[in-house]
């Protein structure tokens, strides 16, 4: 794996250990309600995430 690879893994790691240390009622809210979506509206929520994610980076990195 590469070095950029692991770092941004690693820093996913930290920012979902920060929301669950500074709002765990919150961030256990979420779940709940993610819990509860039907899989085609998570797929979609998901799909969104991603194509956001990778927009975000192409812009960060161009």
């Amino acid at each position: 794996m590469s070095d950029a690879l692991l770092s941004a893994i690693c820093l996913v790691a930290v920012l979902e250990g920060l929301f669950l240390f500074v709002a765990p009622d919150g961030w256990r809210r979420a779940a709940e309600q993610l819990h509860a979506m039907p899989n085609r509206q998570l797929r979609f929520v998901g799909a969104i995430s991603i194509a956001l994610g990778l927009l975000a980076l192409w812009w960060v990195r161009r």
